[in-house]
């Protein structure tokens, strides 16, 4: 966006854009932090959901709610539906798709104990992106497992069946799901990081997790793993890809690192899409700037 266009993005929520600062003039991330700087938490995430930034709240009725404190701030939320005696399968499966940027809710390991585990389940439920059921015999008559799945299908939310053992029944019937019979963790945590990356209803948020999840990188190691599990998005779009292209002079260590920009530089090539390159030191990159 130029200037102009932040300007008008943001005075669609209402925000008021005549009181300008002027400290930020030469960056764009320091300006809109200007503007949005007095307003409420609820506007502030109106504004990170219309532009696909996660995080780890939710507005429910125009107020901003806290969800489950068990999500990783940032990452993709999946909750993952089970009965109690599979809870090993469960954990198994949420360290498995945590390299991925998929965080998951498994209730019989995340609840304490001395918690409301109801208000609990129903707060994860409530912040979900997507659902897993992992579809062993007994499943259906457990009294939760299928209200779950109710809950998931009554706010449009992408439900994966994991059939081990147990074929998708009623709402779900027509759901292909996902075979674990036979097949590894590490294989079943792919096959559900693809489903979540090809669906219509959560590509965009898992690219945009993976995508903020690089810029934000500590180290190399973690950048160059991160953009690897990007390059295993078949309908990464081309937007997701320039952000991370155009945002990686924030991060000094990525930026600096002629491995991870080979890295970026060659998918990047593979997407025919502008490469990068970095910026001189000392001189701002903002081509919004005057000659």
């Amino acid at each position: 966006m130029s200037y102009s266009d932040i300007d008008i993005f943001l005075k669609s929520f209402g925000i008021d854009i005549t009181q300008k600062k002027t400290s930020g003039a030469n960056s764009k991330w320091v300006y809109s932090k200007e503007l949005l700087a007095d307003e409420n938490e609820s506007v502030i995430l109106q504004v990170a959901d219309e532009l696909d930034i996660a995080h780890g709240f939710t507005v429910a009725s125009g107020v901003a709610q806290e969800s489950s404190r068990f999500w990783v701030p940032g990452y993709f939320r999946l909750f993952i539906s089970h009965l109690s005696e599979h809870k090993l399968k469960a954990t198994a499966l949420k360290d498995g798709l945590k390299k991925y940027g998929i965080s998951c809710f498994v209730a019989h390991e995340d609840i304490n104990p001395t918690l409301e585990w109801q208000e609990e389940i129903e707060k994860a439920l409530s912040s979900m992106d997507a659902l897993a059921a992992i579809l062993m015999p007994g499943f259906p008559n457990s009294k939760w497992t299928d209200q779950e799945i109710g809950y998931a299908l009554g706010r449009d939310i992408l439900v994966i069946p994991l059939r081990n053992g147990l074929d998708p029944y009623g709402f779900i019937g027509k759901l292909q799901g996902v075979p674990c019979q036979g097949r590894s963790v590490a294989q079943v945590a792919a096959a559900v990081f693809q489903a979540v990356s090809n669906n219509r209803m959560t590509k965009n948020k898992i690219a945009t997790t993976l995508v903020d999840q690089v810029i934000s990188s500590t180290t190399v190691d973690s950048g160059v793993h991160f953009l690897a599990c990007l390059r295993q998005i078949n309908t990464l779009s081309q937007s997701h890809l320039e952000r991370l292209r155009d945002n990686l002079n924030t991060n000094t260590v990525l930026s600096g690192s002629v491995k991870f920009i080979d890295e970026l530089n060659s998918l990047l090539a593979e997407r025919d899409i502008a490469l990068f390159e970095q910026a001189p030191q000392g001189v701002s990159i903002d081509d919004d700037i005057p000659f």
